[in-house]
């Protein structure tokens, strides 16, 4: 399994996940255009994907949905709540290309497994995903309010985590945001803060050399080398060793992460 985040943070998100028979999207909440450079800064071929699967229907997971879908015949999986906003925000989609894809439910798509989780977050029915191919996990989690103990034991023993580190808290409560939006973010409908990513992490991760991709940082409430700093603190003042037992990795709003196999 292969798998590389295209986009990550308030501005747009999408991430690919592929074997040798099957290649997916995570969300396409950056343009078209934005997506197919990013894939083939990858070396991947936009036309060989198979798939578009959606977390929820907030702007930065579903900007391109719609373009792709159409550009390249892709089918979109997403449960029935969340198409019911995605009408009319994505455009024109074929019935053959809509998908239906249950909160809890586990399907396979080739030799690719998908399992879906509930979150919570201020969407109709928001999702994350875990994938399997062979003995290897990968574990995606953002745009959660908090990690209940029914998302860490479905996530949990992961080869790889695409996990929320969206702001921190001190810069968001000094930042110009309106209250009410500073609300929300720190809301259990809202997002995970560096603090609590790094305490969610403790209950999921084994020590054996787990690659950690923090996630969906704020521009304006976060840094990538404070997250990084923040959740490396957490998991080693509990005897993990960041850099052996576990590998964080940085996320960008503007270009892919490097391809990486599990």
């Amino acid at each position: 399994m292969r798998f590389s985040v295209l986009a990550s943070g308030s501005t747009g998100n999408a991430i690919y996940v592929a074997t040798d028979r099957i290649s997916v999207l995570i969300d396409v909440g950056i343009t078209g255009k934005q997506a197919e450079a990013a894939l083939e800064t990858i070396g991947v071929n936009p036309a060989e994907l198979g798939a578009i699967l959606v977390t929820h229907e907030h702007v930065d997971h579903i900007k391109g949905v719609g373009v792709m879908a159409r550009r390249y015949g892709l089918p979109i999986y997403a449960n029935e709540k969340t198409w019911s906003e995605l009408d009319g925000q994505i455009g024109t989609i074929k019935e053959d290309q809509r998908r239906f894809f249950s909160v809890g439910e586990k399907k396979e798509l080739e030799d690719l497994g998908i399992e879906s989780f509930g979150i919570s977050h201020d969407a109709a029915e928001p999702m994350g995903f875990c994938f399997y191919q062979g003995k290897k996990k990968l574990s995606v989690a953002t745009d959660l309010g908090y990690v209940s103990d029914r998302i860490k034991e479905t996530i949990r023993g992961a080869d790889a985590y695409v996990f929320e580190s969206n702001h921190d808290v001190e810069l968001l409560r000094m930042s110009q945001y309106p209250w009410s939006i500073k609300r929300r973010i720190l809301s259990d409908v809202g997002h995970l803060s560096n603090e609590a990513a790094g305490d969610a992490l403790l209950d999921c991760l084994t020590g054996g050399a787990e690659r950690v991709y923090l996630a969906h940082l704020s521009k304006e409430n976060n840094m990538i080398d404070l997250a990084r700093l923040t959740v490396k603190n957490i998991l080693e003042e509990r005897g993990l060793s960041v850099g052996n037992d576990v590998h964080l990795r940085d996320t960008y709003p503007d270009r892919p992460t490097k391809l990486e196999e599990l």
